[in-house]
């Protein structure tokens, strides 16, 4: 099923390490320099968190909460595409079993009522993990016995020349 992709930051720990910075205020120690050595964080940082927490105390040094736009579809509606991706693409009326972005987004917008761009159907694939695969492009008419007599006699001996 879905594996969770890992978050660009970890919230959590960036506003455990501004707690930190707080008690330390709080405790007295005022060498911002030292504050920033201990903590691993530029000196600016400290100096923002500092004036933030002798305004408006630890509170002030809280996360803002999530980055960025929420995402359109929820945990629920991503087994939902899933498990309809994997049926394969003629279950849905397409020609062949090939996924392209656009059949991807056609689905997508038919199962869960959210239009995406065809291009944008990428981050969608990588929230669930799944990756480009092409198909083997091989002739039709392909002769196993002649690409072996190929490989094996006719090319060593026009290599030689």
């Amino acid at each position: 099923m879905r594996a969770s992709v890992p978050p660009r930051r970890d919230f959590q720990r960036l506003e455990h390490r501004r707690k930190q910075a707080a008690r330390l205020f709080k405790a007295g120690k005022m060498i911002l320099a030292a504050i920033a050595r201990e903590l691993r964080v530029s000196r600016q940082s400290v100096s923002r968190w500092y004036t933030e927490w002798r305004r408006g105390g630890a509170p002030a040094l809280r996360g803002a909460g999530r980055a960025g736009r929420k995402p359109r579809l929820d945990d629920k509606q991503l087994q939902q595409v899933e498990k309809a991706l994997l049926r394969g693409a003629r279950a849905h009326g397409f020609g062949t079993d090939l996924w392209t972005l656009p059949r991807v987004a056609t689905v997508t917008e038919r199962l869960t009522g959210v239009h995406y761009h065809p291009g944008h159907v990428w981050k969608i694939l990588g929230a669930m993990r799944w990756s480009l695969q092409r198909p083997a492009k091989q002739a039709r008419e392909r002769d196993q016995e002649k690409v072996k007599f190929w490989l094996t006699q006719r090319w060593p001996a026009l290599k030689k020349r």
